[in-house]
């Protein structure tokens, strides 16, 4: 199935999570974000959260420095 993720389009296996699509992109430990179709998705709702064929993700993570 192929989304959009940060702008890339991505193949990704049918019924896949906003949680799995962190684990498969390696940022399950960062504190992120996620936009689903402009829309945000609340963390409470990343592992319920099943995208679908053509839809657009934005994952965005904090990033400390100074």
């Amino acid at each position: 199935m192929l989304v959009t993720v940060n702008g890339q389009p991505t193949d990704v296996p049918q019924g896949i999570t906003v949680r799995d699509l962190i684990e498969r992109l390696g940022l399950e430990k960062a504190v992120c974000a996620a936009e689903l179709n402009k829309n945000l998705v609340p963390h409470r709702e990343h592992r319920t959260q099943t995208l679908n064929e053509h839809d657009i993700i934005e994952i965005v993570t904090l990033v400390g420095g100074g």
